[in-house]
């Protein structure tokens, strides 16, 4: 499937807090909060990606997080940037040490209260699928349709 990239990204919770990173390169997510994560490389799975990911962004080892799960399957098309696969992770944080007063190339890491998530600079799509990440426990697919930077149309599976 041509034009397809496969991406990892991971929701990770403490206490009443999630994770984010802020980004600050010069890319179609500037600006914006999104989970932990990235592109899986070649010969790599989902997990494998995801757990790699997370430890080059925050330093989190897999011993730090606990009930670290795939929770939803997310398609990204847009008339602007190229279409993606988005593996939605969830994870508890049981680490000692604060992820986000670590450095990161990405951008900013920082802890985020659940109520305030909404508040922030997120892609349309992304508050569509924190309703059934946050809300239950069952896995979902979903399928977000963009013109560019604006959400057309939303499927929930």
């Amino acid at each position: 499937m041509e034009g397809f990239n496969i991406t990892t990204e991971c929701y990770i919770r403490r206490d009443s807090d999630v994770l984010f990173i802020h980004k600050g390169r010069n890319d179609m997510n500037t600006g914006k909060y999104l989970g932990i994560g990235g592109h899986l490389e070649e010969g790599e799975s989902p997990d494998d990606c995801m757990v790699r990911e997370i430890y080059e962004e925050t330093g989190i080892r897999p011993e730090e997080l606990k009930g670290l799960k795939m929770r939803g399957m997310v398609t990204f098309i847009n008339s602007k940037y190229e279409d993606e696969y988005i593996c939605l992770f969830e994870a508890e944080y049981t680490g000692k040490e604060d992820p986000s007063q670590r450095s990161c190339d990405e951008g900013k890491l920082e802890w985020v209260n659940k109520d305030k998530i909404y508040d922030l600079p997120l892609w349309e799509g992304d508050r569509e699928f924190f309703k059934p990440l946050f809300g239950s426990d069952r896995f979902f697919s979903m399928k977000l349709i963009y013109d560019g930077d604006l959400l057309k149309e939303t499927k929930i599976y």
